[in-house]
């Protein structure tokens, strides 16, 4: 039988860490966004778990590979298991994580022990990751969203989904940054994600909460900061930002640590379900997902009470 080189090891390690928080995102009873017993018309909590599963083996060859490619073969391998947008936006954020992992990250590796920093050394090598960005790497997404067929993305006056892109994928996600959070976290080098969501999951945990607790928590921390542009594309900028609101006036409650808290998300969720699901925060969940990789590719599994 053939055993796995550390390295080989390692890149298994972090595939595994990016299934379990797309597991761990979709599992948690989030407001506004599918989870066990809450489907949409179009989705169900199941065909997240599927999708989870789909991207282990293109995310274990993350390293190796350039970053669009695996975005690519992410969304070839979920569209297999299901004909829905489940993980676009989720893929587009852990890709260039799970990349930085392998390659930055792993080089810190000594006698099996991670760096003593190694949120830190992650952030550095994901802006090493996003400036190498290539046109191929911008016509491999596009051919991945293209594939996954979100909805709401208009027409754009340049570099248009439709057309080839003639820039670099860093370069045509900051011309997108004012409209898009995922782009915005390209053009920024993922500061939501390791100034706000990572921070929130990795305060939650070291305060005893459980996961579903704890991303909840995360979601509408990340909520809170910005309106959520998948709303905004949907909806509009003013049920984006009545949406933001809410999750202030839950968290002021205590959100997911006290009973009235709770209660406000039980009437938030109620407040944000309809037929078209038009409040859906949908980016925020995929920011979400990016800021628990974070903190389990820091080794934050362990880090409850």
């Amino acid at each position: 039988m053939m055993v796995a080189s550390p390295d080989e090891a390692y890149a298994m390690r972090v595939a595994a860490a990016a299934q379990l928080a797309c597991l761990l995102e979709a599992s948690a009873p989030k407001p506004g966004n599918v989870s066990p017993g809450h489907a949409f018309e179009d989705l169900r909590y199941e065909d997240f778990v599927a999708s989870a599963l789909a991207i282990g083996r293109p995310f274990e060859g993350a390293g190796t590979r350039p970053l669009g490619e695996t975005v690519r073969l992410a969304i070839e391998a979920t569209r297999e298991w299901t004909k829905s947008n489940t993980n676009l936006g989720i893929v587009l954020m852990l890709a260039p994580l799970a990349r930085a992992a392998i390659n930055g990250v792993g080089s810190h590796f000594t006698n099996r022990e991670m760096t003593p920093d190694p949120i830190t050394v992650l952030r550095s090598a994901v802006g090493v990751v996003l400036a190498e960005t290539t046109v191929d790497d911008a016509r491999e997404v596009y051919k991945a969203i293209r594939l996954a067929r979100p909805g709401g993305l208009g027409k754009a006056g340049a570099q248009d989904i439709a057309d080839e892109p003639t820039m670099t994928l860093l370069e045509v996600m900051r011309l997108a940054a004012d409209r898009d959070d995922i782009a915005s976290e390209y053009a920024t080098g993922f500061e939501l994600t390791f100034a706000t969501g990572a921070p929130a999951v990795a305060r939650a945990r070291a305060d005893g909460l459980p996961w579903d607790d704890a991303t909840v928590e995360a979601y509408l921390t990340l909520l809170a900061a910005r309106p959520d542009t998948h709303i905004v594309r949907r909806t509009g900028p003013a049920a984006a930002g009545e949406v933001s609101r809410r999750a202030r006036a839950v968290l002021a409650e205590g959100g997911v640590r006290t009973l009235a808290g709770r209660q406000a998300i039980d009437d938030m969720d109620r407040a944000m379900r309809d037929a078209r699901n038009s409040l859906n925060p949908g980016t925020t969940a995929d920011l979400t997902a990016a800021a628990i990789f974070v903190v389990l590719l820091g080794g934050g599994w362990s880090s409850s009470a």
